[in-house]
């Protein structure tokens, strides 16, 4: 049997270690590691053991996005399987996003898409000083519908529409600065950054933030009904089947601008 993508250890005090272990991909995301994740986060959920959930990649990347090779997939599928696909992808961010106890991403080197995605979805974030950000999707000619409520919530409309309509990199500062990580820290540092905050997370009753939790929530309107899930994921999916998404994908195949860049 091949090896899991997604991996999960619990420590004695009750720290749960979710790693994205697709490194020679750079922890991109295919259906295999979406639904795997999901059923990581269920099960996590169920375990009255886990006080604290920490997500990260292996390997020198946390997550950089959707894979090619799955994109690929996609772009001949069915329109059940496409949609199918994105509702998996939508129904995973909203468990991450809802998870019943406090949540954790330890960032480094590239975050993209849907990586920024699983970032606005946790509770706390940190990244080194080298992690570098993008919402690449409107390159591909694709939109980031799955993850559009958590992103407004982490990064606030102001910066999202940046962002999220010009696909720019931008750096760990940045993100520290409009909110998406709450602390940067220096190459290798992340473990040693996210002590105290785990420690200070332990010493709250675990039901009580739970229950605040559950409450911000729903106060900021992120306790997404089965119906905007759907909604989300019938654009997603639409948009991907569309003309301009395969010129977006075959130009990065191909390593060329794609047809809308004024060629003047």
């Amino acid at each position: 049997m091949s090896q899991n993508v997604v991996l999960s250890t619990i420590d004695d005090r009750g720290v749960a270690t979710v790693t994205l272990n697709r490194p020679g991909v750079l922890n991109a995301y295919d259906e295999r590691l979406i639904d795997e994740l999901a059923r990581t986060l269920h099960g996590l959920g169920e375990d009255r053991r886990v006080r604290v959930v920490i997500l990260r990649g292996e390997g020198t990347h946390f997550q950089a996005g959707a894979d090619l090779d799955c994109l690929r997939r996609l772009a001949s599928a069915t329109p059940e399987q496409n949609f199918a696909f994105s509702l998996r992808t939508t129904e995973t961010m909203r468990r991450l996003n809802a998870f019943p106890r406090p949540t954790v991403a330890l960032v480094q080197g590239a975050c993209y898409g849907g990586g920024v995605g699983l970032v606005a979805c946790c509770d706390v974030a940190i990244a080194t000083e080298a992690a570098s950000f993008a919402l690449t999707e409107v390159r591909w000619g694709v939109i980031p519908a799955p993850i559009v409520p958590q992103l407004c919530a982490a990064m606030g409309v102001r910066s999202l529409r940046r962002y999220a309509l010009s696909g720019e990199r931008f750096t760990a500062r940045t993100a520290e600065r409009i909110g998406l990580v709450h602390e940067v820290c220096p190459e290798g540092g992340l473990d040693a950054a996210a002590a105290p905050i785990i420690d200070a997370l332990l010493q709250s009753a675990p039901d009580a933030a739970g229950e605040s939790k559950l409450l911000l929530l729903e106060q900021a309107g992120l306790q997404l009904s089965q119906q905007q899930v759907r909604a989300l994921a019938l654009q997603a999916a639409a948009k991907r089947a569309s003309l301009e998404a395969a010129e977006g994908l075959q130009s990065f195949q191909d390593k060329r601008k794609p047809s809308w860049y004024p060629s003047g």
